[in-house]
């Protein structure tokens, strides 16, 4: 074969090829989503397991007695749909702007956003729209104080998506916010005063489980911490485990604290020995997480509060101690 023909041959194959993936890609555009991946796509990216959380809002009804007066219970359960719309809002925006830096990520890389299973901007109206659905049914529920807390919520957590997640101890601080806003809504929406060791507690337990969660990442991720999230490279180790001491020991010293003085302020039909015996399980629970975060568990608390079964039989305890103080 002379140079020429072989040359030809080959520019020949050339085209085909152009032409193969041509049809490759018209075909791979022409052909639509299947529709059962994106549904469970988006079931996936709204993380129900994650809606764990949200149960903070029945924590200030409880510890004021009231949970299980009729229309208070009502309002508290609205109130957890509430934010569980929001929530699942963030987390569709967050996978939208995240989808680059999760594919670092042992495990986030599976989000269906990161996957591929949906597109950043599909993710982000449906975001968009869960947001404003829960806004309008704030409104519903309780009112313009409930929609300023839920506002204040989005846009914490709108604002971390965007660019505070990047600053150490900020993005500890917007993390925690969260959690205290979901507490702090069950309040609002069901006329409870909060008090000064409800805030204190509610806080600083906040920031000890999310520090806990960055120890976890930490250990995890290596090398790749960087690569999945900037902040998390600024925290040496040492640094998050003072912060999970410090927060575990503010945590338990209001929270015994609050006990003897809510059980000096219970009256004589009362039996207040339940509220100091509450104060065992509490401090167990913290102590066993405490383990577990030292150990680099805990990147994802959900996965605590489904799995470890030694937290879940001191959760049972503690809340039935509370609840006799309370209601006994």
């Amino acid at each position: 074969m002379s140079r020429a023909t072989f040359s030809k041959a080959l520019e020949l194959k050339e085209v085909d090829a152009e032409r193969l993936v041509q049809q490759l890609e018209l075909s791979d555009t022409a052909q639509p989503r299947n529709p059962r991946l994106t549904l469970a796509g988006l079931v996936r990216t709204a993380r129900p397991r994650q809606w764990l959380k949200n149960f903070l809002v029945f924590a200030a009804p409880l510890a004021a007695g009231t949970l299980f007066h009729a229309q208070v219970l009502l309002q508290a359960l609205a109130t957890f749909g509430v934010f569980c719309l929001a929530a699942s809002g963030t987390y569709f925006v967050n996978d939208a702007l995240d989808a680059a830096s999760d594919s670092h990520h042992p495990v986030k890389r599976t989000r269906p956003v990161a996957a591929g299973v949906l597109s950043p901007q599909v993710a982000t109206l449906t975001g968009a729209l869960l947001a404003m659905t829960a806004l309008g049914l704030s409104w519903l529920v309780s009112g313009g104080r409930l929609v300023l807390v839920v506002a204040l919520y989005l846009t914490v957590s709108s604002a971390y998506s965007l660019r505070l997640k990047h600053e150490p101890v900020v993005d500890l601080a917007c993390v925690s916010a969260g959690f205290v806003l979901r507490a702090i809504a069950g309040a609002v929406a069901t006329a409870v005063v909060l008090s000064n060791w409800f805030l204190i507690v509610s806080s600083f337990g906040s920031l000890f489980v999310v520090a806990g969660k960055r120890s976890a990442e930490h250990v995890k991720l290596g090398d790749q911490r960087s690569a999945h999230r900037k902040a998390l490279s600024a925290y040496p180790a040492a640094y998050l485990r003072s912060v999970r001491l410090i927060c575990a020991g503010v945590t338990l010293s209001a929270y015994c604290l609050w006990a003897f003085e809510r059980a000096r302020q219970m009256g004589a039909g009362h039996h207040p020995i339940w509220f100091e015996l509450s104060i065992v399980p509490f401090v167990m629970g913290l102590l066993h997480a405490e383990l577990r975060f030292e150990r680099g568990d805990g990147g994802a608390p959900e996965e605590l509060a489904f799995g470890d079964r030694f937290l879940q039989v001191v959760a049972i305890a503690w809340v039935t101690l509370f609840a006799l103080g309370v209601y006994a």
